[in-house]
């Protein structure tokens, strides 16, 4: 064994004489000419000083550099394709914080964002209503691709788009779709009570809801119905679910004017200065 490791050493002892970019030093090593350091050292083994290849600075910093790169690369695409599977509608992509109005509610999803090992350790969920155009889904969507750029995988949708994708399931397949939302660190529903209102779609809200329930997730619901409709439902099928939404998640209301109606005022004002720039 001995004999094959020096046969193995013999045969990687290194050159001595430089190539371009390198040169001799008073050691007897070579040595880089760019950084001075040296591409050659000399390690004691198996009783005999041997002259072996090493690596110099300069070398070690541009392999760093290529590494930090390539992780770069790496967690840039993870990123991507965390986003084409958690962010349903692609409009909601540019609902970001610096895309935001300094204001309460980007102050606090900021917040939330800001606490999330606290927020998923402690399981805190929560649940946006207000009137139409105030900025629920705004704010859940600046919350969903925040988490999304830390590589936090995230899924936004609402429960119209679950239902449809349900439709054809067998029993046993919508089990499955339904725990497969248990692979989403975070899971933000948008717009509760638009769905279907049959008994059907009311159960499967409801069993959506209760695996997550389960699964001690969070969840970040938004819905323009008012706390007090949440809080006393008109029929047992909402009761259910509305029951286990506030036990999950913590009400907060969300203020402000209808920012569609602001949006289609700047629009129409956009269009007669295009249209009637002679101003008849």
């Amino acid at each position: 064994m001995k004999d094959l490791m020096d046969s193995f050493f013999d045969q990687i002892e290194v050159r001595k004489e430089p190539r371009e970019g390198e040169y001799l030093g008073e050691d007897g090593l070579l040595y880089c000419e760019k950084c001075y350091t040296p591409i050659q050292c000399r390690k004691q083994f198996l009783g005999k000083m041997r002259t072996l290849p090493c690596i110099c600075r300069c070398r070690q910093e541009e392999m760093k550099r290529q590494k930090e790169e390539a992780e770069a690369r790496e967690q840039m695409m993870k990123i991507q394709r965390l986003k084409s599977t958690g962010i349903q509608e692609r409009h909601l992509l540019d609902w970001r914080f610096d895309a935001a109005e300094d204001n309460e509610t980007i102050r606090w999803a900021k917040n939330y964002v800001a606490n999330w090992k606290r927020v998923r350790a402690e399981n805190l969920g929560l649940l946006l209503w207000g009137d139409v155009g105030t900025g629920k889904s705004f704010a859940a969507a600046c919350i969903a691709n925040a988490l999304l750029e830390q590589a936090v995988p995230v899924l936004m949708t609402n429960f119209s788009k679950i239902l449809n994708q349900m439709g054809a399931m067998y029993t046993e397949e919508r089990y499955q779709y339904i725990a497969s939302f248990n692979h989403y660190p975070l899971l933000i529903i948008d717009d509760l009570g638009i769905e279907r209102s049959t008994e059907y779609a009311k159960e499967q809200v409801y069993a959506v809801i209760d695996e997550r329930y389960k699964a001690n997730l969070p969840l970040i619901i938004t819905t323009n119905l008012t706390i007090n409709q949440i809080r006393n439902p008109e029929n047992v099928a909402d009761a259910r679910i509305y029951s286990r939404v506030l036990e999950m998640c913590t009400p907060i209301q969300v203020k402000g004017n209808d920012r569609r109606q602001t949006t289609s005022r700047e629009k129409q004002e956009r269009v007669k200065t295009v249209l009637f720039q002679d101003g008849r």
